[in-house]
């Protein structure tokens, strides 16, 4: 009898009798680990499937970066399904409606990723910070080997992969680690103040995430951790991950179209090419000198 209650009160904090599931914070690490170990696996697989050394340069590099952005969409998709398994939850859960609103969201998050940058290279055009050195350039890259591609086609893979990796980082860090983590705490905190300490933990993490990328300083991580602030206001605020996922996705190819490093990365190609003239305080430093 003992060890039977012993027992049920160990299962008690592991599992979550009324909703007869693991608890979220058990259900966060075994999909961690699982969603980790099949990912590694399927990105094994997919690197042998074909062997591009055969290929002509161009097209090699094409498959090469088309083959990277299938590493992100099917981890994605994998990291979702086996969630959805132990969560028991429906993609909208994960503010994954597609319903119209949530592309109207989108819309509006595309629309201020596009005008941010817009309006940030206008003002550095028009205080000489800022000199324009060229149209459809290219350039070393820290996201592709690129190799003989040329401007246009280097720019469409990177609009690929910035769906695909800009999403991906919004529906596991917001929809899925925020969701969780606030359902975890809620009945400790209370349900506002879970959101609310959630929503900040995950802007840290997403700024601890970026702290690894080239010339980033503590104030770059902390420009990143309000970013993250930010986007996770976006899907609180509304329940669905649209405006944060259209806002992520077009800030970073908007600022690789300009030139501009994006996370401290370059990204190989630009619509216009910029070089930074100003002060370092003001324009960023080294990371946005990396982009010239």
């Amino acid at each position: 009898m003992v060890r039977s209650d012993f027992i049920m009160e160990i299962r008690g904090y592991m599992v979550n009798p009324r909703e007869k599931r693991l608890r979220a914070l058990w259900r966060v690490v075994l999909w961690f680990f699982v969603a980790t170990f099949v990912a590694i696996v399927f990105t094994g697989a997919l690197s042998q499937v074909v062997n591009p050394a055969s290929f002509a340069p161009d097209i090699r590099a094409a498959y090469v970066g088309l083959r990277t952005i299938a590493v992100y969409a099917g981890g994605t998709a994998i990291a979702v399904g086996i969630g959805y398994l132990l969560d028991r939850r429906r993609l909208s859960d994960y503010g994954l409606g597609f319903d119209r609103q949530w592309w109207r969201d989108a819309g509006f998050g595309i629309a201020l990723g596009v005008g941010l940058p817009t309006l940030f290279l206008l003002g550095q055009l028009a205080a000489g910070l800022l000199t324009v050195t060229g149209l459809l350039v290219t350039g070393p890259s820290d996201t592709f080997a690129f190799g003989p591609l040329g401007a246009v086609e280097r720019l469409a893979l990177l609009a690929v992969f910035f769906v695909v990796q800009a999403s991906a980082e919004e529906i596991i860090v917001r929809g899925y680690l925020l969701t969780n983590a606030a359902e975890g705490l809620a009945g400790t905190l209370g349900k506002w103040r879970a959101v609310v300490v959630t929503t900040v933990a995950t802007g840290v993490l997403f700024g601890v995430l970026h702290a690894s990328n080239p010339s980033a300083t503590l104030l770059s991580i902390a420009n990143i951790t309000l970013y993250g602030l930010l986007l996770g206001g976006c899907y609180v605020l509304t329940g669905r991950l649209g405006i944060a996922c259209g806002f992520h996705v077009a800030w970073n190819f908007t600022l690789g179209l300009y030139g501009f490093p994006v996370s401290g990365l370059r990204t190989g190609a630009a619509l216009v090419g910029t070089r930074v003239t100003g002060v370092p305080l003001v324009t960023g430093g080294r990371s946005a000198r990396r982009a010239a």
